[in-house]
């Protein structure tokens, strides 16, 4: 497995022809956030490699995850009479949360600046991205947590699930159209995030017990929240059904059929199926037992059958129709729903998660590998050709 390439030489060959397409018409971003990023970005010595700057924005994330989940392992510190997360914590968590948001803003304009832009950067960018999400959302949840003030850990699932659907989709329109619209939600929801993170260390987890509107608490503006993100989608994909009709209709989709267009859905959609039946079927009510391993086991499937579309969306190839991180979750599923005891479906739980991890690790590193040595044959070939030329000049 040590040597295993995921990446077929006819993605390489499309990789090679690459090149970035994106539009960004989100107000916050175009006037406040970009001409930010612009003065950040001068501070940077030029020799920073922006592959850095972009794992180091992922390492804050992961490590506000694990900061939380050393004050809140089970999602009950906000609740009323157990003990509170610490308000340095929130400050912490805060500012780490939107220096990390930063960074992510930052390495592509590294990127341009040192004129060092290529493909693995932005599939680095992007790949990380899409496990960041699991990261923060359940990063989150520790505001409200769960109990009579807070949430059940089912919504904040659902909440999860939206989220992963709304960063899967810009990557399906561009594997169709080759264009990357940037979602308006992304900044909204990293500087609201960050600055609730800070008010939370002011006034206190306690706060969010109170009603803000008449008997309307926060915990419903939450669900709220979740009900209106889950609207957004909806509308997004009426949106894009109308442009991808249309464009099929124009025969000017990068695919030649609607099944082709819609295989990049097979996989994400399973993976919701068998998780959700996990959850219903469960004999020890597992997300109830262990909600943060079974957030963090979805969000690491999920972020390797994005990084696999990503692929295929940039080197213009077939996006597999199975992931096959999906078939030990279907034998888990299936092994479960025959009933198991508490311990063993723990045991279960645990050691399909640490299977995902390396799994997706492994993937990370290999496609980054094969990927370097691609670059380095083109500029070693390039340089060569270059040679030849010079002697055939002074011929």
């Amino acid at each position: 497995m040590a040597g295993y390439e995921y990446v077929s030489p006819e993605q390489l060959a499309g990789f090679d022809k690459y090149k970035y397409s994106a539009v960004d018409t989100n107000p916050l971003s175009l006037y406040i956030m970009h001409p930010f990023w612009n003065t950040i970005v001068k501070v940077f010595p030029t020799w920073l490699a922006p592959n850095l700057i972009t794992f180091s924005g992922f390492l804050l994330v992961v490590f506000n995850f694990l900061l939380m989940a050393y004050f809140d392992p089970d999602f009950y510190a906000s609740a009323p009479g157990y003990k509170h997360v610490p308000d340095w914590v929130w400050i912490v968590v805060g500012i780490l949360n939107f220096i990390a948001y930063t960074l992510d803003g930052v390495d592509g304009k590294q990127a341009r600046r040192t004129n060092s832009s290529t493909p693995l950067g932005e599939l680095f960018d992007h790949g990380l991205d899409s496990w960041s999400c699991v990261y923060f959302v359940v990063t989150v949840y520790s505001i409200f947590g769960r109990g009579p003030s807070g949430v059940s850990v089912f919504v904040l699932y659902l909440l999860l699930w939206v989220v992963l659907f709304s960063f899967i989709l810009s990557h399906w329109e561009k594997y169709n159209t080759g264009i990357l619209f940037l979602p308006w939600g992304y900044d909204i929801s990293q500087v609201t995030i960050s600055f609730v993170y800070i008010v939370t260390a002011i006034v206190g987890v306690e706060a969010w017990y109170e009603p803000f509107l008449f008997n309307f608490l926060y915990r419903d503006l939450f669900t709220a929240m979740i009900i209106g993100k889950n609207l957004y989608v909806i509308m997004f994909f009426v949106l894009l059904d109308f442009l991808f009709f249309r464009s099929y209709k124009n025969n000017t989709l990068k695919h030649n059929s609607i099944y082709e267009a819609m295989v990049p859905f097979f996989s994400p959609c399973l993976l919701f199926i068998l998780s959700t039946a996990w959850i219903l079927q469960s004999p020890s009510d597992i997300l109830e037992l262990h909600p943060r391993v079974f957030y963090f086991m979805v969000g690491t499937a999920f972020a390797n059958i994005t990084c696999q579309l990503i692929v295929c969306q940039m080197s213009s190839t077939r996006c597999p129709s199975l992931n096959w991180l999906l078939v030990p979750l279907f034998l888990v599923v299936l092994v479960v729903n025959f009933g198991v005891s508490s311990y063993v479906e723990s045991i279960l739980l645990y050691t399909l998660t640490a299977v995902f991890t390396l799994a997706h690790i492994h993937y990370g590193v290999q496609v980054v590998s094969n990927l370097e040595q691609n670059w380095f044959h083109l500029v070693l070939r390039s340089s060569r050709k270059g040679g030849m030329e010079e002697k055939n000049i002074g011929l």
